[in-house]
């Protein structure tokens, strides 16, 4: 039974596109349609080989953006039905959240930024709007996959309100404005938090497999030493390399119990009782508990000092940044290199044509970016061999 503050589909502000005839595709609600278009559309497909911790690993059992894509939909799903929210809409959100990543992840935006600070920058999450509302084109009437008020509004504010919106966001909320200024719904919230509690714990394995994190040193912090103190009681005969698994598990449980709690509590003390009461409380509703909160946050400087900024990691940055800044420089001196179908739409003016091009090398995968620099540009060698 939905939860009377959840987000309902038979409510929602609709879609910029009026769609006659939809109901012929099947019994989908207008959340389940949008949670399709999004698994089904070219960008989501090519989050297998956009970077998530590891540029171009050379091991695949290391996350890229799709597996943690899903990995994030599978938390907030669960968290969903547990406080009776729309189960359909927070999966959506965290399948979408990363879309709008460029390859490399936060290193390829790091080049992009600056390549195009003159037609406006680049901004992932503003570009994930982009990507949904005006680069994917399946559909014959319209650009972008036309996906309702309520999916773009979390999307755009999953974090919460936007103050300073980049040119894209301005782009989406000029079209179909999101109320920018307040906070999303409280599927958009949960699924930001999905978002946490996944990247926490699967960089955490992902880093502990690389052999850049010391297990010792890991589970001194203080939001997984509980965990970890849990696993090896449970079993105490066990080499510890074979507690990993279960230990990412145990914490998982112990993040996702607190943040039920949390926002258990947060929605009876700030009297939540719509969707829109959510949105009009001017502070988060779904939230960890402060003293959770707060050794999460020491937690992400220690994996920022210790796996991030780890010296491995800074040298492939440092490559991949490289090969992004030439692709701009390439493509903005000559844009006859790009595809032809994307030279059919280049515009003429400035800052779109500038925007285009970003748009272009956003789209592209590590390998598919490295395919190219070694083609148009010359040779580059990422990194390689973890312990």
């Amino acid at each position: 039974m939905p939860a009377p503050y959840a987000s309902n589909p038979a409510q929602s502000r609709g879609r910029l596109h009026a769609t006659p005839g939809a109901g012929s595709r099947g019994p989908r609600d207008a959340f389940q349609r949008d949670r399709d278009r999004i698994i089904h559309c070219i960008s989501f497909r090519r989050l297998a080989h956009k970077t998530q911790v590891f540029v171009a690993p050379d091991d695949d059992h290391f996350r890229v953006r799709l597996t943690h894509s899903l990995e994030v939909a599978q938390i907030g799903r669960t968290i969903a039905r547990a406080l009776g929210l729309n189960e359909d809409l927070t999966e959506a959100l965290c399948l979408a959240h990363d879309i709008g990543h460029p390859p490399f992840g936060h290193s390829g935006e790091e080049a992009l930024h600056p390549a195009f600070a003159d037609v406006g920058g680049f901004d992932h999450n503003a570009h994930t709007l982009r990507v949904l509302t005006e680069i994917e084109a399946p559909y014959p009437g319209w650009r972008g996959l036309n996906l309702t008020w309520d999916t773009l509004e979390g999307l755009a504010k999953h974090n919460g309100p936007v103050a300073s919106p980049t040119w894209a966001m301005v782009e989406a909320d000029r079209a179909f404005p999101l109320d920018l200024d307040s906070w999303p719904s409280i599927e958009a919230q949960v699924a930001a938090l999905a978002d946490d509690i996944a990247y926490d714990n699967h960089d955490m394995d992902d880093g502990l497999r690389a052999g850049l994190l010391d297990l010792d040193m890991l589970v001194a912090q203080p939001l997984v030493a509980g965990s970890w103190a849990a696993v090896t009681a449970r079993f105490p005969h066990l080499d510890r390399a074979h507690l990993i698994g279960e230990f990412v598990r145990e914490q998982i449980g112990v993040m996702v119990n607190d943040l039920l709690a949390g926002t258990e509590r947060r929605i009876a003390e700030l009297g939540i009782r719509t969707p829109d009461d959510a949105r009009a409380a001017g502070q988060p509703v779904a939230a960890f508990s402060p003293a959770l909160a707060e050794q999460e946050r020491a937690f992400k400087r220690f994996m920022y000092a210790n796996l991030y900024h780890h010296p491995h990691q800074i040298g492939v940055a440092a490559q991949a940044q490289r090969v992004i800044a030439n692709l701009a420089d390439a493509y903005r001196a000559d844009p006859t290199l790009l595809p032809a179908e994307w030279q059919a739409r280049l515009p003429a003016e400035e800052p779109w044509r500038g925007r285009h091009i970003a748009d272009f090398i956003a789209g592209m995968t590590d390998r598919y970016a490295l395919s190219r620099h070694r083609e148009l540009i010359g040779p580059v060698e990422l990194p390689g061999g973890f312990a």
